[in-house]
């Protein structure tokens, strides 16, 4: 059950729409359930005789009182709205149950507490199967304003027993950390222009994906102009720095012809320009040069940082760990942005759905992420997937991601486990599809009989815990090529096996050789590192390092990222 608190200034014209045929001619037999005096409240749903400005000045009547001692100024957002929905397949509520609804939640909100013969004057609406509207007019008998605070906190809380006490779906509770949803006006909007989003919900994933790649506050707002994106910022009175910024989609206006603007931070709570600011790095750090000297390091760093992540969610920092677990949400919009295969749409959905659960309650130290946000921005601007080890790297997100829904139910954040575990969800899915034919490739280049029993001799040596399992594991045979490749590449397959098995996950992983496999391949090429030292010695690294990679990166040159919705 879900209520939606807003507030407005026209009564009239609420009652109107509430009464009236919807947007979509979707209101049916819209009549009223309950009221603060069912008496004295006109229902010109029920009564022919009963009109729309009868009823607004009866709900207006205390405010017109009060107009009238302020010498005609009218108390401001006097109109209190709160749509009651029911989940999708909960059961039909009849009209006493509806009202023993609105009853309930204008005493939680403070609109009409139970018993207070001088409180606001409400109506409830009913014109759906699946939802009311409470409206209520916000000035009391007395002339005193109602206590509001947190009035949509104390509504959902209550909605939360009446779920359990009516037998309906138990919704996750919230923390105050969630975006805005579209309203009502803003889907039948998108609805109407064929758009399977809301322009408020399409610049949210837009602002971070762009977030999540760029490096400084003026590369955030010249790439989202980029993409069709207007950008408007407010300035500080004094020292004409930036304050607040809002976005326009494009093609977005209003019925006068002007761009419907959103607030950074009433897209999403870590989209305000502070918020923006503790991710970013300082323009001192941004100017630096890089130097890419292997095209497969960001790949490889990133998946560092995310086995670093994993270890810093169970070391009881929760600021550090909810600083990690942003950082990692980023991370996942430049891996699905650096991503070329059929698996790319799962691992979009799987950085869309983890937006939820890259922030809670707990104020995030951006700081000890450093490294995992660094990586992820070398990540948006590298130029190819180096096959096996992207793949490694997802895998390693399959796991962060599972760490993080275990890590907020533990703390009691449901919204964000949810929204973790569907995250992981998608996750589990991309990484299916990436390697499946990978791990049956490496399995059909296996090494000769004599190297692989050499092979096993390493594992029974290195992991004698483990060894039954990863030799009897589908994929032991995958693995063999995999220590063949690293032997190659300079490292002795036994510490090799030795070093990477005493990670975490081992124990509980059904597939053992598996998670070595995907560890082992995101080692670096030791031959290829004392090739580099080599040649910085000798003074050529300067002509054969690759660059500071062009301004745009590869989230944002993406033909997905169109400019139009």
């Amino acid at each position: 059950m879900v209520p939606d608190v807003s507030t407005g200034s026209d009564t009239r014209g609420l009652i109107v729409y509430l009464f009236g045929p919807g947007r979509r001619d979707e209101h049916t037999d819209a009549h009223i359930v309950a009221a603060w005096d069912m008496a004295g409240a006109p229902d010109p749903g029920r009564d022919p005789a009963a009109t729309y400005t009868q009823l607004a000045k009866r709900l207006d009547h205390h405010v017109d009182l009060r107009t009238r001692e302020l010498g005609g100024k009218k108390p401001t957002q006097h109109v209190w709205h709160c749509p009651v929905r029911t989940a999708p397949g909960d059961r039909y509520l009849t009209d006493a149950e509806w009202a023993e609804v609105a009853r309930r939640i204008v005493h939680a909100a403070g609109i009409a507490p139970e018993g207070d013969e001088k409180a606001c004057r409400w109506i409830a609406v009913r014109h759906a199967d699946d939802h009311i509207h409470i409206m209520a007019t916000t000035t009391r008998a007395d002339g005193r304003r109602p206590r509001t605070h947190h009035d949509g906190q104390r509504a959902q809380a209550e909605c939360r027993k009446i779920e359990a006490e009516f037998g309906l779906r138990r919704l996750k509770s919230g923390d105050l950390t969630a975006p805005r949803t579209p309203t009502g006006a803003e889907r039948a909007k998108a609805e109407r222009q064929g758009q399977t989003v809301t322009a408020r919900q399409w610049l949210r994933e837009q602002a971070y994906a762009v977030a999540a790649a760029v490096r400084t506050e003026a590369d955030y707002f010249t790439v989202l102009q980029s993409l069709g994106i207007k950008v408007k910022t407010r300035l500080g009175p004094e020292t004409g720095d930036v304050i607040g910024y809002s976005l326009a989609a494009p093609g977005d206006t209003n019925a006068a012809g002007e761009p419907v603007w959103y607030g950074g931070s009433k897209l999403a709570p870590d989209l305000s320009i502070n918020r923006l600011r503790e991710r970013l790095p300082d323009q001192e750090m941004a100017d630096r040069p890089r130097y890419v000297a292997d095209p497969t390091d960001p790949w490889r760093h990133t998946s560092t940082a995310i086995h670093t992540a994993r270890t810093v969610l169970d070391a009881g920092d929760d600021a550090a760990a909810q600083g990690h677990l942003a950082a990692f949400g980023d991370a996942l919009y430049n891996i699905a942005s650096a991503t070329t295969g059929p698996h790319r749409a799962e691992l979009q959905a799987a950085a869309m759905a983890f937006n939820r659960a890259r922030r809670s309650a707990i104020r995030a130290d951006h700081q000890a992420a450093t490294a995992l946000r660094k990586a992820a921005k070398e990540l948006a601007y590298a130029s190819s997937e180096p096959g096996g080890l992207a793949i490694a790297l997802l895998f390693a997100t399959v796991h962060l991601a599972r760490a993080a829904a275990k890590w907020h139910e533990q703390r009691g954040h449901e919204q964000q486990a949810a929204a973790a575990e569907e995250a992981l969800h998608h996750l589990r899915a991309g990484y299916q599809q990436a390697a499946t034919p990978v791990l049956a490739d490496l399995a059909r280049r296996a090494p000769r009989a004599a190297t692989a029993r050499r092979f096993e001799q390493d594992v029974r040596a290195a992991l004698p815990n483990h060894a039954d399992r990863i030799l009897a594991d589908p994929t032991w045979t995958a693995l063999t090529t995999t220590l063949a490749h690293a032997e190659t590449a300079g490292h002795n397959p036994r510490r090799l096996l030795a070093e990477v098995g005493t990670q975490r996950e081992l124990d509980s992983a059904e597939h053992p050789a598996e998670v070595l496999n995907w560890r082992i391949t995101a080692q670096p090429n030791r031959r290829m590192q004392a090739a580099r030292m080599r040649s910085a010695t000798s003074g050529t690294s300067a002509m054969s390092a690759t660059p500071h990679p062009p301004a745009t990166p590869v989230a944002m040159r993406s033909e997905e990222r169109s400019r139009h919705r």
